[in-house]
């Protein structure tokens, strides 16, 4: 794993490694915008495909894709915006940088409104909903995570092993230093999610539990990962504001994929009573 793990870094560090992967007629491709327009188009394909096989209308489902993806891109932006207050109040132009700037949980919050909008409205049950739609996210967040690598953003901390990687003039990371491939971290990590929650899928369980299981495991590895970051990001105390995040969303997904247990307790204690 760990060969494989350094030939991948030299492949994609020696190749890659840059902002411009390559340009079409004149135009720059940035690593960062295909991979992240490649994320959401693969996270698209699968939930339609499996809304079809649970018989969701199609026109639907892409609505909903739609409404997720702005509330997505509003809700990373915004909470990018919170985190970054001291540095925009120096300086207010990083405010009209739309491509770059993003916070993956306001994401996830953002996209998330969205779908409980949508789903509301078409009076679909929310928790099925979130069951069908929930794989898709670690699949758009594993390629997205190649962007962040591409781009630079999102670096580890300074290393000197071998999995080190040195970013290209240009990009978003440091480039007289080696740091460790965080985002590749995260990326694999997500793969893996992503195909531990299809699997999940075909289980028989209750309804909200691919859900619930999505926000403790992806909770778990933020948190952990977090602590290898190296990049400049917002704070509360001594944890980082996706870490502060993550416990409230680990703590979520306990409650949730208890919720049966929880009603039953009540009801019993109600009948006691």
């Amino acid at each position: 794993m760990l060969l494989l793990f350094i030939n991948i870094k030299v492949i994609m560090g020696g190749v890659f490694l840059r902002p411009v992967l390559f340009k079409v007629f004149g135009h720059n491709i940035y690593g960062y915008g295909l991979m992240m327009a490649l994320g959401i188009i693969a996270a698209v394909v699968l939930v339609n495909y499996r809304a079809k096989k649970e018989g969701y209308d199609e026109d639907s489902i892409l609505n909903m894709a739609i409404i997720s993806i702005i509330g997505g891109f509003l809700g990373g932006k915004i909470l990018f915006w919170i985190t970054e207050i001291k540095s925009i109040i120096a300086q207010p132009s990083i405010i009209l940088n739309i491509s770059n700037g993003f916070v993956v949980y306001g994401s996830i919050i953002g996209g998330a409104l969205g779908l409980i909008i949508y789903a509301k409205r078409k009076k679909w049950d929310l928790l099925k909903t979130f069951d069908l739609v929930i794989p898709s996210l670690p699949l758009a967040q594993a390629i997205g995570r190649i962007g962040c690598f591409l781009a630079g953003c999102c670096y580890g901390k300074e290393t000197n092993l071998t999995i080190g990687v040195t970013f290209k003039e240009g990009s978003l990371g440091p480039t007289n230093i080696k740091v460790l491939p965080t985002e590749i971290f995260s990326s694999i990590f997500d793969f893996l999610l992503f195909i531990f929650l299809i699997w999940y899928c075909k289980k028989e369980r209750k309804d909200g539990r691919v859900f619930s299981l999505y926000l403790i495991i992806y909770s778990i590895g933020r948190f952990l990962v977090e602590f290898l970051r190296g990049d400049p990001r917002g704070f509360i105390g001594s944890l980082s504001t996706s870490q502060f995040i993550s416990i409230f969303v680990f703590v979520f997904g306990i409650i949730l994929f208890n919720l049966e247990k929880f009603k039953k307790h009540k009801k019993d204690d109600m009948q006691e009573g």
